[in-house]
């Protein structure tokens, strides 16, 4: 029986189930809860689901990444400070609890990440990590040299959901090759059912029998990816199944993160 066939052939019995399903990860750092600043949630109404949904899924910690994006998500600090003081101020009115709430981004590369690295102006993860991500319809040339440039400020850059990108499906080299030049590669973890299609899942499963991911997220916009997360935990041993991973999530918790940066809720 082959890797594949071991993990998907287990049964129920053997998953964690729903409630309390992610609570191994310890943190969900890569989500999209932030209200009305792109295309996640759209209010705080909307954020404050997402994280009990995610509650329930035993995610206690979370880093907001929204993207920025140069003409589409055009987002700063300052807007994404607002965004997220209004959801922190929103949870404490509504007697919400949770452990820890702060805020990072999503970076496309584009012109203006470009412009973001040169004026130093990138807003970390705790242990300075950056989120970087690509267009899903072309692969970006300047990658390399934005992992180098990244490095160059003193950050460690993360790439976003290595799998959904369909150009790479056919070179797994690219990947050995990213992570040789210091970049952290971050599941999403819908990936991992056929929820973005098969050859994502099929990319997924190969990532992570070869021990390629550092960092995993939920990458959570709205209630259905909620939905089809609840389906996944219920389904997949997934805990067992990231084995083979050294999984780092937990080198971003950090309450020393800054005031103005991290709340303890309740």
């Amino acid at each position: 029986m082959n890797f594949l066939s071991k993990i998907f052939s287990r049964k129920s019995k053997n998953n964690q189930g729903i409630s309390g399903g992610l609570e191994f990860l310890e943190i969900d750092m890569h989500n999209h809860i932030l209200p009305g600043i792109d295309d996640g949630a759209k209010s705080v109404e909307d954020s404050t689901n997402l994280i009990l949904g995610l509650k329930n899924l035993g995610i206690k910690n979370f880093i907001c990444t929204p993207h920025i994006m140069d003409l589409v998500h055009p987002n700063n600090n300052d807007i994404i400070a607002k965004s997220y003081n209004q959801l922190i101020d929103h949870l404490l009115n509504q007697d919400i609890s949770t452990k820890g709430i702060s805020y990072s981004a999503e970076y496309m590369i584009d012109e203006g990440l470009t412009s973001i690295i040169q004026s130093n102006s990138l807003i970390p993860m705790p242990n300075n990590y950056v989120l970087i991500e690509m267009s899903y319809l072309s692969e970006s040339k300047s990658l390399f040299k934005t992992i180098m440039d990244i490095q160059s400020l003193g950050y460690k850059p993360i790439l976003a959901h290595p799998e959904r990108y369909n150009y790479y499906h056919n070179n797994f080299n690219i990947y050995k090759q990213i992570k040789d030049a210091g970049c952290d590669l971050q599941l999403n973890l819908l990936s991992i059912s056929s929820y973005y299609g098969i050859s994502v899942k099929t990319s997924a499963l190969a990532l992570i029998k070869s021990g390629m991911y550092d960092f995993v997220g939920t990458d959570t916009h709205h209630e259905r990816h909620l939905n089809a997360l609840n389906d996944v935990v219920k389904k997949y041993p997934i805990k067992k199944l990231l084995d083979t991973c050294n999984i780092k999530n937990q080198d971003l918790i950090n309450t020393n993160f800054g005031n103005e940066r991290l709340a303890i809720v309740g």
